[in-house]
């Protein structure tokens, strides 16, 4: 094969080659993406709208079949399904897998605005379940545990009739809100900062409603002079010579003081004000949950990346941002991580690592064993580092991620990234027991199973690569791990076709590979002891490498039957 002459005449040539190549798999390996999973998204939409007040038979009758009946025109819908409860209409969408659901949600959004629901209905909101859209770092915000006398003696202090623990969980939330979430949402890869727990300021107007029918008041009147004072409105443009003025009418609200001082009506010509028939306080908005950590209530702050953001590179930028969040934290008070999702990730992707490091060196281990040469078990060793590391090159230009999967693709193939070196190898030796010398057995060795090698590999690379194109979750879990065996086997079958018979051309005749001398029995007692040892090493370390891999198969399976166990469990608890 042309290949081969080239990579037998060109030495240095695929010398420099295969350094360039290693160079470039370095700098793609850094540049790669580190995630749990692959990308997964589900083909499903869900249009949720709200009805206050309304009965689940009122809601199916007059907001979930419309919107069904809207909705089940839309390309690429498989199936519509929706639930009806007290408040709320959630209808289901599925579409074909494999559908651009950015184009889908459009078409269900045009769809919408077109449909005429009743008037006190909310907009129809349209939710996406992407397990990517979950928190990847949420933080409690809470006491120090050492500051629980501090807390006791504010209690003391504080004025009768005022709870200081409202006090606190007021200041928590403001915090949380006004300074750690501005802090946070100006990290590089930070999508949004959601703030939950602790009590909420709120304005509340408690209305006496043996006033308002004294003066006979109707409270829909109340509702709507609040609303038309408290609005900020343009008066439009002034002109005056060369000058021009803008017009505004500022009619906010700033303090409680000027809410009681609204002017809600008149009577005998004598205004009516909001004080008069109802009282204005500062409070907090009703709680739908608690939070606490090691408990003490605490506010919980969960942070989201952007969509093409690496959760393991934005973990690390939030760590830098909390050294300086750590120097305007008040004094008692601590910020604690409670869930990091790129710990959990790294975790995962180092154990892979680690297994295929391990699996890489025990090849090489019985390769040695069972080939008694050093050079030989040198050359055939050089093809698993170089093949991974041209793995990086092409999963990079193939926009691939360093996750569970291909990983798990990465330490599959390096048990078959040593066979196509081992044939050819093998054969070049087999030429060079027959007298020719070492450029001639290189070229003919190589050339005789070049074609066999290729097919082989090929046939394989034909059991893999199918993968890529089943739908569904399944084929969206499966095909970065076919793809990078794929990627894997041909940059082997390149490596067995150039670089190994380039470096069996430069050694020596006597170190070629050869058949192993039949042992005659030693003389002396170290000679049989060691002779022993290498039979009993022979025969046992191959199974112990089985027992080995397995092991390591086995728990690679099982991490991943977990993970998609768990991934079914959430789209099933959510749809």
């Amino acid at each position: 094969m042309k290949i081969i002459d080239i990579s037998i005449k060109r030495r240095v040539t695929i010398a420099m080659f295969t350094i360039a190549i290693i160079l470039f798999g370095f700098v793609s390996f850094f540049r790669l993406k580190i995630n749990l999973l692959p990308e997964l998204t589900y083909p499903t939409l869900t249009i949720r709208t709200s009805y206050t007040g309304a009965a689940p038979a009122e809601i199916e009758n007059l907001i979930s079949k419309p919107i069904e009946e809207a909705l089940g025109v839309v390309k690429n819908v498989t199936r519509v399904s929706s639930i009806s409860r007290s408040g709320q209409s959630d209808v289901v969408l599925e579409f074909e897998w494999g559908t651009r659901m950015e184009y889908a949600g459009l078409d269900v959004r045009e769809k919408l605005d077109a449909l005429e629901l009743p008037l006190d209905v909310q907009r129809p909101s349209i939710l996406r379940f992407d397990p990517s859209l979950d928190p990847i770092m949420r933080f409690g915000f809470c006491r120090k545990d050492d500051s629980k006398e501090n807390i006791k003696a504010a209690k003391d202090e504080k004025e009768p009739g005022i709870s200081f623990d409202e006090e606190e969980l007021k200041f928590l939330r403001r915090f949380a809100e006004e300074e750690l979430k501005k802090e946070l949402e100006a990290t590089l890869g930070v999508a949004a900062v959601k703030v939950s727990g602790g009590l909420e300021d709120e304005i509340q107007i408690l209305v006496d409603q043996g006033r308002l029918a004294q003066l006979d008041l109707p409270i829909e009147l109340l509702a709507q002079q609040i609303g038309a004072e408290n609005i900020n409105l343009s008066g439009g443009r002034l002109e005056e010579w060369t000058q021009q003025y803008l017009v505004r009418t500022v009619n906010q609200f700033t303090s409680i003081e000027e809410i009681g001082d609204i002017i809600v009506s008149t009577k005998d010509n004598k205004p009516i004000y909001l004080k008069d028939v109802a009282s204005v306080r500062h409070s907090y908005k009703e709680r739908e949950a608690i939070t606490r950590l090691n408990g003490i209530e605490a506010v919980e702050i969960a942070l989201y990346k952007e969509g093409d953001a690496n959760t393991v590179t934005v973990a690390r930028e939030i760590d830098k941002k909390l050294k300086r969040i750590g120097r305007i934290l008040p004094d008692d008070y601590q910020l604690t991580r409670v869930y990091d999702q790129s710990t959990f990730i790294t975790d995962a992707v180092n154990e892979v690592i680690r297994a295929a490091v391990i699996g890489g060196i025990l090849a090489v281990i019985i390769l040695y064993f069972f080939l008694q040469s050093f050079w030989a078990t040198v050359i055939i060793s050089l093809s698993i580092p170089v093949s991974v590391i041209a793995t990086f090159n092409m999963m990079y230009a193939g926009d691939l991620s360093l996750n569970i999967m291909s990983l798990g693709g990465i330490a599959l193939g390096i048990g078959m990234l040593v066979d196509n070196s081992i044939v050819v190898l093998e054969n070049i030796a087999r030429q060079k027991e027959k007298g020719k010398n070492v450029i001639e057995a290189a070229r003919d060795g190589a050339g005789e199973v070049g074609t066999a090698v290729i097919a082989s590999t090929l046939t394989t690379v034909a059991v893999f690569l199918p993968l890529v194109f089943v739908k569904g979750v399944a084929g969206q879990l499966f095909r970065d791990q076919a793809l990078t065996v794929t990627f894997a086997l041909l940059a082997s079958l390149v490596v067995a076709l150039t670089l190994i018979p380039m470096l069996a051309s430069t050694q020596s005749r006597k170190t070629g590979i050869t058949a192993p001398p039949i042992l005659k029995e030693p003389r002396t007692r170290i000679g049989r002891f060691f002779r022993k040892t290498r039979i009993l090493l022979l025969t046992t370390i191959p199974v112990f490498f089985i027992k080995i891999v397995r092991w390591t198969l086995s728990k690679l399976s099982r991490g991943i039957y977990l993970i998609i166990r768990h991934f079914v469990k959430i789209f099933l608890r959510v749809y």
